[in-house]
């Protein structure tokens, strides 16, 4: 199967121009099986998809009474951002893949308006996450990785210490925003540019800024993060109305967990309370 749509240039070059457009129904295929499997799984085993979330701390004691009744998770500035980015992401999708599957609309202009505020967002974002909030607690550290071999070796019978429980984000989210991050800035580094080959209020229309066959993968590339997003959203989207996860959902509404909701799912000493007052806003 080719993956790549290629033309001829005047010059006789072979050139991509985008990605087939097959991968988008792999990518929505791909993101209903995985939901349907991980169902039947949990239906089947009845193990939650924290079945080896971890039991134990990486310290003795906790002094409770100094949890407060309500953790912060998310501050206002996070939820804000989530929000704006999941419209906007949303929007992008929409816009890129109706016309693909027949619905036809004047989508280019819907699209780079998106495009425009998903980047603000995400400029904003990482000055946020940088500066105000824990930068630091959403990447995968040793003890995520040590824990997720416990895991394994737990699940395939074989003896293993027990895992701890998580920090702040599990490391499942810790990978999954890594790949959200990998494909978002694709998107984004490339559609910038795109948007010089169209008319915007923006930037001066130069549709021969690059070569074709710069232009060709540029494409492709955009192409590759879009089709890979709808299985990532479809994923995302999946996991948040899950019973035992929405607890995590809610927190993206409300900012916060309770307390026994801390004590169960997250070690207070790999997070500890007292950091969530850094994420006021």
């Amino acid at each position: 199967m080719n993956l790549i749509q290629w033309a001829t240039s005047p010059w006789g070059q072979q050139v991509p121009l985008h990605i087939s457009w097959t991968l988008l129904y792999v990518s929505a295929i791909a993101g209903v099986l995985f939901l349907i499997v991980h169902a039947v799984y949990v239906a089947i085993t009845g193990k939650s998809a924290a079945a080896h979330e971890g039991t134990s701390s990486s310290a003795a004691t906790v002094d409770i009474a100094q949890i407060p009744a309500h953790v912060p998770r998310h501050s206002f500035g996070a939820r804000a951002f989530h929000g704006i980015m999941a419209l906007s992401m949303l929007a992008l999708l929409f816009t890129a893949f109706l016309p693909k599957v027949g619905v036809q609309f004047a989508w280019v202009k819907w699209h780079w308006i998106a495009g425009i505020v998903l980047t603000i967002s995400v400029i904003y974002h990482i000055i946020h996450a940088s500066f105000v909030l824990d930068f630091w607690s959403i990447w995968p550290d040793a003890t995520d990785i040590e824990d997720a071999k416990r895991r394994l070796n737990l699940a395939m019978g074989k003896p293993s210490p027990e895992p701890r429980k998580f920090a702040k984000y599990p490391l499942e989210n810790k990978l999954y925003h890594l790949i959200v991050l990998l494909a978002g800035l694709s998107a984004i580094g490339t559609g910038l540019f795109m948007m010089k080959r169209v008319r915007t209020p923006f930037f001066t229309r130069n549709p021969y800024l690059f070569s074709d066959m710069t232009w060709g993968w540029m494409y492709v590339l955009h192409g590759l993060a879009g089709v890979g997003f709808v299985a990532l959203v479809t994923v995302h989207i999946y996991f948040a109305i899950r019973p035992e996860k929405l607890f995590i959902t809610k927190s993206m509404i409300f900012g916060w967990i309770t307390r026994d909701q801390y004590l169960e799912h997250h070690d207070p000493n790999r997070w500890p309370v007292a950091e969530t007052k850094k994420a006021s806003f």
